[in-house]
């Protein structure tokens, strides 16, 4: 069986799920381990009994709503390339917005933590295009820290380092310039009501108790306590948590706070400043 001849049957199982012509070239592109370009110029290559068998298994898990992303263990985030497994959180472009933000409250260099590190998307983001900025990033359990530096050594990132913490629990009396983090922002009710894909990632990743606030009160209490004079603290949230997460921010005494907006316009990014 040829190339031109699978995909026919492949558009004919996949034509209910959305983007499905693009998943099944990608889905080619990352068995045969050839670029799309080449996936599209030659349709007459035959596939060999192996590749078709693996190629098949995908479009099972595809057509159950399993992401692509966790299917070619791989997702671009910031003009990046990481892999990725199902232990971590898919990275999302609206969080791209953190990366820019930091960057821009550290210009020069600095000491920056960031907290739910997953597969180090927004460390490594900020590592690479800083490289005078010290980076800390932790998580709670090693296999996913483990992921982390697997993707900082892929990327040839040296100014990051890693290691095993739930939330503040395991960080020294370091302090830092900048802590950022993406923290589960979901309550039960959104999580059990939202797209079937979600229900592949980490629960952990996603779900927090007290209607999706327990992890961002959490962190903003607990932040202040390691941030340098004049440090500041960013985190992402649901976009109908902008008036409570400012508010917490002001009950634990942080300044020049500004909600920003994501890609769909939607508020979705808090910052605020600690002055000593």
């Amino acid at each position: 069986m040829n190339i031109k001849t699978w995909k026919k049957i492949a558009l004919k199982k996949l034509h209910k799920i959305d983007n499905f012509q693009l998943d099944i070239d990608i889905l080619l592109s990352y068995v045969l381990k050839k670029k799309r370009s080449w996936i599209l110029c030659f349709e007459e290559h035959v596939l060999d009994e192996k590749k078709i068998f693996f190629l098949n298994k995908l479009i099972e898990r595809r057509l159950h709503h399993e992401p692509i992303s966790y299917l070619i263990h791989k997702k671009e985030f910031y003009s990046l390339n990481f892999f990725i497994s199902k232990r971590v959180l898919i990275p999302r472009p609206e969080s791209e917005i953190l990366v820019d933000l930091s960057l821009k409250k550290i210009p020069l260099s600095g000491d920056i933590l960031d907290l739910g590190t997953g597969c180090g998307n927004i460390a490594i983001s900020i590592a690479y295009y800083n490289r005078n900025c010290n980076v800390t990033g932790i998580d709670y359990q090693e296999e996913i820290i483990d992921l982390a530096r697997y993707n900082s050594r892929k990327l040839y990132v040296k100014n990051i380092n890693f290691f095993c913490s739930n939330w503040f629990t395991n960080l020294s009396n370091k302090k830092y310039n900048l802590i950022v983090s993406n923290p589960p922002y979901l309550s039960e009710k959104e999580y059990f009501s939202s797209k079937k894909n979600i229900f592949f990632e980490p629960v952990t990743s996603l779900f927090s108790k007290k209607d999706g606030f327990s992890d961002i009160i959490h962190i903003i209490k607990n932040a202040k306590n390691y941030l340098k004079n004049k440090g500041w603290l960013l985190i992402e949230h649901g976009w109908k948590q902008k008036k409570i997460v400012q508010d917490l921010f002001k009950k634990n005494f942080y300044i020049h706070i500004k909600t920003y907006k994501d890609l769909n316009k939607l508020n979705r990014m808090t910052v605020g400043q600690i002055i000593l």
